[in-house]
């Protein structure tokens, strides 16, 4: 086994910079169709609006810069390289966290956590509450290699991470998941029990489905009803999409930025809670980067390796090995059946949060949070 670490900075080239800007200047667009707003999919408006932004007042090497002002690193496991980011704080006693982003996000989710966690004194918190984080980048997203062959699954994906831990010395640690994370992060704990001191899980846990309607309140059935009325509900369904055909629409994001853009902005809109569209919820330049850093590393298609890998959807459980805490937030979760499975001793009322990746949105509400779970399992 090679346990090597590698250094890693990120280091775009002008000749993809400068491809990029021609492409988008080229963009053969499409008329409108009727339907109002959002209807029919993401607006010619905003699309042309957002890509002229990208193209004449998005600064990459800024954003690049910003990224490499974290420490970076790669390594291989199970034959893959696997990049990430590892941040440790100025504090002795620091407590080390895995954060696990979300698809179709990447460690860029974290941008703006980060700091917050590894300094909380900085940004108002306790320093006895702070944390050395790594940040993986999963295996086909950004500069971690993509699956080579079929068959991947989460459970596998999170006894690498927990290696990874294993191979930066930690032998105490939490982890954190949302969206993708959700379904990673438990299985870190599965893999590790004897070293994840507990799971924190932005949202995903308790989601109510048909076959729990006989035994809910009319409570629970009112969350129910909300949720299927949500645009990431109704919207594009990408699970089947990417499912069944993957590599017919990799093609297209893969070939043209304004196809990547728009298909960005498709499911970050359906994914915001409070009818804002994608750069109003989220900063603007925060979700260019992100999709910058999908077009970069041509890791449209092999991202959603998840979907293609599976028969049919299903919610995130977690798990009961260590104990577990919920963000919750604007989200119809409802803890009484996500104690189905998991030990769950933190479940606020009442967090912020009106977007799917409330990490970017709420950076300070989440560390705060996380800060509160974590001091129940130190």
């Amino acid at each position: 086994m090679n346990d090597e670490i590698r250094p890693f900075r990120i280091d775009v080239s002008q000749a993809d910079l400068d491809d990029l800007r021609d492409r988008l200047a080229r963009t053969r667009w499409s008329r409108e169709l009727p339907g109002e707003g959002w209807s029919r999919g993401v607006p010619v408006a905003y699309l042309r609006e957002l890509a002229d932004h990208w193209r004449d007042g998005y600064d990459w090497r800024r954003q690049e810069a910003r990224l490499n002002g974290f420490p970076q690193f790669l390594t291989e496991i199970e034959g893959q390289d696997v990049h990430f980011l590892h941040v440790r704080s100025a504090e002795p006693d620091a407590l080390p966290l895995v954060l696990v982003h979300g698809w179709p996000n990447s460690f860029v989710e974290f941008t703006d956590l980060i700091g917050r966690l590894t300094d909380p004194a900085a940004h108002g918190g306790d320093p006895s509450q702070a944390f050395h984080v790594v940040v993986p980048s999963v295996p086909g997203f950004g500069f971690s290699a993509p699956p080579r062959e079929t068959g991947w699954n989460t459970a596998r994906v999170g006894r690498m991470m927990a290696e990874l831990m294993r191979r930066l010395g930690y032998d105490r640690y939490g982890v954190q998941g949302g969206d993708l994370g959700a379904y990673v992060a438990p299985e870190i704990a599965k893999a590790a029990p004897e070293n994840v001191v507990g799971v924190y899980i932005i949202g995903g846990l308790g989601f109510p489905t048909e076959e729990d309607l006989p035994e809910m309140t009319e409570d629970e059935r009112a969350a129910f009803a909300w949720m299927q009325e949500q645009d990431w509900m109704t919207g594009v369904d990408h699970h089947v999409l990417l499912r069944a055909a993957p590599q017919t629409f990799a093609y297209g994001w893969h070939d043209s930025p304004v196809a990547a853009l728009a298909w960005m902005m498709q499911k970050f809109n359906e994914f915001s809670f409070g009818g804002k569209a994608p750069d109003e919820a989220l900063d603007r330049d925060l979700l260019l980067t992100n999709v910058s850093l999908y077009w970069f590393t041509g890791t449209f298609g092999s991202s959603s390796w998840l979907m293609y890998d599976s028969t049919e959807f299903a919610w995130p459980e977690g798990q009961m090995a260590v104990p577990t805490g919920v963000y919750s937030g604007e989200s119809p979760s409802i803890r009484r059946l996500a104690e189905r499975h998991n030990t769950i001793i933190h479940w606020p009322e009442g967090n912020p949060g009106g977007h799917h990746f409330v990490a970017m949105e709420q950076p300070d509400h989440v560390a705060a949070d996380m800060r509160l779970f974590f001091a129940k399992v130190r």
